[in-house]
């Protein structure tokens, strides 16, 4: 009994400390995931930009996937629901929601853009209030009203221009596919591994972003080599290896803690920001970002409440 015990306790640890690191990386990876889309952005067009970098993080995947599929580790494809649930989370995460990003960020800066995607969590619980009968507690409706007073300060941060609007809606719109994506991927972890779903996202991103293959093409023809390198980087990293990192997350912690720590994204990418593109949001934008994520959390709170 006290051997078991043991081994127990010094297993459980290890468990834990790789889930914290896997979302440690998880969280630095998409943050410097919006100071790379800004960098490049005026090389590649935003369906260009997400082609070539879907492409990079599949075939980087496959040098995983491939071999494993033809060893003794082979894994089945999804079928039925589960295959229907990954096909639309591929499109919309993977494919429509790096368009959207990637449009956004031609008109707001990279921290902007980060606390707007932040929005995430509150349209999950709205939509679970919608269609999942969760209701629309006191929480829900205050956490609302103090998000959508954020998303209000940070439009009229900027210029005061139709493109900086544009952009937040951009960003908002591509919040809203980030929540559904979550909310698709999520019934998926408990048979699908963290590998193959992320594997998978991919390649439908790929395959949804076809028509942008000609703007791909002429494009970097006439990019530079420091374009193309972060194309390269956004595909390697941000996608292939932090998407990987957080669906591990996913599976061992639960959706709750792993969409908490992705509230550092914003400050990380808005300190990124500051350091390699030299933009900060402006100080009403700051002050509306942070009445995004305090909306956030006002919706995240109703969960413990009953309890």
């Amino acid at each position: 009994m006290t051997t078991s015990t043991d081994q127990t306790s010094t297993q459980t640890p290890v468990v834990r400390d790789l889930s914290l690191a896997a979302l440690g990386v998880t969280v630095l990876l998409w943050a410097s995931a919006f100071v790379g889309i800004r960098a490049v952005g005026e090389t590649f067009s935003p369906g260009a930009l997400s082609l070539g970098r879907l492409l990079v993080a599949a075939l980087a995947l496959s040098l995983l996937y491939v071999p494993r599929q033809l060893g003794a580790r082979r894994e089945p494809l999804p079928r039925g629901r589960t295959a229907a649930l990954i096909l639309a989370y591929g499109v919309l995460w993977f494919g429509a929601y790096n368009v959207a990003l990637n449009a956004g960020e031609l008109h707001v800066d990279a921290g902007t853009a980060a606390m707007l995607v932040q929005l995430g969590p509150i349209l999950i619980a709205v939509i679970a209030g919608l269609f999942l009968g969760e209701g629309f507690p006191a929480t829900l409706v205050a956490g609302l009203a103090v998000a959508f007073t954020g998303v209000t300060l940070i439009a009229l941060g900027g210029d005061g221009s139709d493109n900086d609007l544009k952009g937040v809606l951009l960003c908002v719109l591509a919040a809203v596919l980030y929540a559904a994506g979550v909310l698709l991927q999520k019934p998926v972890m408990g048979s699908v591994s963290p590998l193959q779903v992320t594997w998978l996202g991919c390649v439908i991103g790929v395959v949804a972003c076809l028509p942008f293959a000609g703007q791909l093409v002429s494009e970097v023809r006439d990019a530079s080599a420091g374009a193309i390198l972060g194309v390269v980087y956004l595909g390697v990293f941000p996608t292939a290896l932090a998407f990987t990192t957080w669906a591990y997350a996913l599976r061992r912690v639960g959706a709750g803690p792993a969409s908490a720590t992705t509230y550092l994204v914003p400050a990380i990418a808005i300190v990124l920001s500051w350091i390699l593109l030299a933009e900060v949001p402006t100080a009403l934008g700051l002050v509306g970002g942070v009445l995004c994520l305090v909306g956030v959390a006002l919706t995240r709170m109703r969960r413990r409440a009953p309890r």
